[in-house]
């Protein structure tokens, strides 16, 4: 009888629509942070060769996606109480394709930094918004096929801008700006109609939660926050440093980058079922060691092959890392969505407020230390070790709050 009624259950989710909206959250994903974000970092060293800007002012106007990311990121949750979510979806897919179209002119610095930020600016929301207006709607059994695909939109998005870019370039750097304009709005016209017309409304509030998940939540929004820190020498400056750092041209770089993407097509697939074999905090804790490891590597100048291998694990872990802090988010708060929700609301907070800080401190860095390389990438390893001693600490952390709440209280809720 039990099966007959989830039978039913799924009945009542028809295949079509929450797979269509799937494909839709994938599009936004693909939009707002694959294309938008990241096809910056390939451009980069032809903004600098063009002479549209100077090497300090191009990094910086990276970091301003970042901030833009960060407004988006705090600003999600609000405006999607306010309005509905798949309207809010489609305005900021919008922004991004009209964010290409604007950077095609070169028209000022304040100019392109205003739409840099604006593109930082709907990727930051489609992240909050997009699989949390999905996922609700997809059989419980298929909800971690349906987080991969969404988030693999982001390596299809790196990968695409990878290959692109250089052949897009052929034809002048304003060409290019407008080419990504074009796909950005295919995409946007894909995922338009696709979205849930009644999608769930977004958690006001937390509920209680138990002060061993406090500790570990707490714990895990700066894990989360400290890794994003330690992508930032990859998202910004890995093209640029192969392309100029190590004079082998832009076009090698994008093949570089190339590599970053096909890692970040396969990372949430792989990371995700990683988590469901070994649990989500051990998978996270090998996470940061592996990225560690591979940030490092292009400062340590062994060769191609170690270029190629932390080019392809950093863009594995780039989005790979986001279904391992949402399934840690879902251990740490099994039974209660609205809590879920708005742990996911601050992590991605933290992340775009710690990537963002980054991304001005490695620029700001970068200027005025003549343009030294390894030190960001050595800083980056050093921010995803610390990011494993967090986790560490809070693990003996909170278990010396279960033992004081046992001490008083007999009994403690088991908490993973």
């Amino acid at each position: 009888m039990h099966e007959a009624a989830g039978r039913r259950e799924e009945s009542r989710s028809p295949g079509a629509v929450p797979w269509r909206a799937a494909i839709s959250a994938f599009c936004a994903s693909l939009v707002g942070i694959g294309l938008a974000r990241f096809a910056y970092t390939p451009l980069l060293p032809a903004i600098v060769g063009a002479h549209w800007f100077a090497p300090s002012a191009a990094a910086y106007l990276g970091a301003a996606n970042l901030a833009g990311y960060l407004a988006g990121a705090l600003l999600g949750r609000p405006l999607a109480a306010r309005f509905p979510a798949p309207l809010i979806l489609r305005l900021m897919m919008a922004l991004a394709t009209a964010a290409f179209f604007a950077c095609a002119f070169p028209v000022s610095f304040p100019w392109f930094f205003i739409w840099r930020f604006a593109a930082g600016l709907s990727g930051g929301t489609l992240m909050v918004l997009a699989a949390p207006t999905v996922l609700p709607l997809v059989p419980a059994a298929r909800r971690g096929f349906a987080g991969g695909l969404i988030f693999m939109g982001v390596g299809v998005g790196v990968a695409a801008s990878g290959t692109l870019v250089p052949l897009l370039l052929r034809h002048g750097l304003t060409q290019t700006w407008l080419g990504l304009g074009a796909l950005s709005c295919l995409l946007t016209l894909i995922a338009w109609g696709g979205w849930p017309k009644h999608a769930p409304a977004p958690a006001t509030a937390a509920t209680h939660v138990h002060p061993k998940q406090t500790v570990m939540l707490r714990a895990l929004y700066l894990e989360y926050a400290l890794n994003a820190a330690g992508l930032v020498p990859h998202m910004i400056f890995l093209v640029d440093f192969i392309a100029r750092g190590l004079g082998q041209g832009l076009q090698t770089g994008a093949h570089y980058w190339v590599l970053f993407g096909l890692g970040a097509m396969a990372g949430p697939l792989l990371s995700g079922h990683l988590g469901d074999r070994i649990g989500f905090r051990p998978a996270l804790r090998l996470a940061y060691l592996l990225q560690a490891g591979a940030v490092v590597l292009p400062a340590l100048d062994l060769g191609p092959l170690s270029l190629i291998l932390s080019s392809f694990i950093v863009g594995a872990f780039t989005p790979g890392v986001v279904p391992l802090v949402l399934g840690r988010v879902h251990e740490l708060l099994p039974h209660d969505p609205d809590a879920q929700k708005a742990a996911w609301s601050a992590a991605t907070a933290s992340f775009a407020v710690l990537q963002a800080g980054a991304a001005y401190g490695m620029s700001f860095v970068f200027a005025h230390s003549g343009g030294d390389y390894p030190l960001l990438f050595v800083t980056g390893a050093a921010a995803m070790l610390l990011a494993l001693a967090v986790d560490l600490i809070a693990a003996l952390a909170a278990n010396g709050v279960r033992r004081e709440l046992l001490d008083t209280s007999g009994e403690c809720e088991s908490v993973p």
